[in-house]
C-alpha cells in the first residue's frame, strides 16, 4: 500500500516529467525549503517557498532537454520519501550531455513537499 507521502512525490514526478509547472508548484507547502547542493558540473541553490520551487523546474526546463529521467528506488520511513535515481540531459546552449546519479530526500506534510535536499554527482557525456 502507498504512502500518502509517496503519492505525493509521484505525483510532483508525473508533473516534471509532462512538463506542467502548475501542477509541479501543487504539490508543495507556501514555506517549502528546497536545497541542492550541486555536482560538479551544476551549482549548489537554495529554493525558498512556491517561487523558489518555480525558479528551480524553470531552471532545468529552459537550460536542458531532458533525454530521460529515472526515478529508480524509493524508501519511505513516514512521512519521509527518499528516492535514489538518474537522468541523462541535454544543455539547450552548448549541447553537451550531462549524466547525473542523485538522492532526493522529500518531507511531506499534510499532503504537500515541505522540503526537499538533493545531493547528485554529474559527468559529461560527449
Amino acid at each position: 500500500m502507498k504512502t500518502s507521502a509517496m503519492r505525493v512525490v509521484e505525483k510532483m514526478f508525473a508533473a516534471f516529467e509532462s512538463g506542467d509547472i502548475e501542477k509541479f508548484v501543487e504539490t508543495v507547502s507556501d514555506d517549502t525549503l528546497w536545497i541542492y547542493h550541486g555536482t560538479q558540473i551544476i551549482p549548489k541553490g537554495v529554493f525558498e517557498k512556491k517561487e523558489g520551487v518555480r525558479t528551480f523546474f524553470n531552471n532545468i526546463i529552459d537550460k536542458t532537454e531532458i533525454i530521460s529521467f529515472e526515478p529508480q528506488q524509493f524508501i519511505v520511513e513516514g512521512n519521509m520519501v527518499v528516492v535514489l535515481g538518474q537522468e541523462h540531459q541535454r544543455a539547450k546552449r552548448s549541447g553537451k550531455e550531462l549524466k547525473q546519479k542523485w538522492v532526493q530526500i522529500y518531507t511531506v506534510e499534510n499532503d504537500l513537499i515541505t522540503r526537499m535536499e538533493e545531493f547528485a554527482t554529474s559527468e559529461e557525456v560527449n
